[in-house]
């Protein structure tokens, strides 16, 4: 029985990104492929590495972590609670972060808000 595969262009295509995010991809080690001349050939785990990889990175994840997950992963397949604990770990400390980031930015823009209508008001005392 023959693993499917998958060309570089294909998994560009498929997932929306070009050849060149996927060729970084593969210099941070996230994805191998096969090399078959000048061609890459992409298998199932690559596709699924990078697939993680993408989602990691819509979540806003750092590289680091992205290929920690996905290592952990490959290391743990027979027992995966060490990994979703980690995994947890990430995402709680993830969200504090975001959490954090969205505050920062009410508070700038109650900030902005009020600069608004400040300038606004002295525009009004001026005409």
């Amino acid at each position: 029985m023959s693993q499917q595969s998958w060309t570089i262009s294909e998994l560009a295509k498929e997932f929306g990104i070009t050849p060149r995010t996927i060729r970084f991809y593969e210099d941070q080690g996230i994805v191998s492929p096969e090399r078959l001349g000048r061609n890459r050939v992409y298998y199932s785990r690559d596709r699924t590495r990078l697939k993680l990889a993408l989602r990691g990175k819509r979540m806003g994840f750092q590289l680091s972590e992205i290929l920690d997950l996905i290592n952990m992963y490959d290391a743990t397949r027979d027992n995966t609670s060490a990994q979703l604990q980690h995994y947890v770990d990430v995402l709680e400390k993830h969200r504090v972060t975001l959490e954090q980031q969205r505050n920062d930015l009410e508070q700038t823009l109650r900030e902005i808000e009020y600069q608004l209508a400040h300038c606004r008001d002295l525009l009004k005392q001026q005409a």
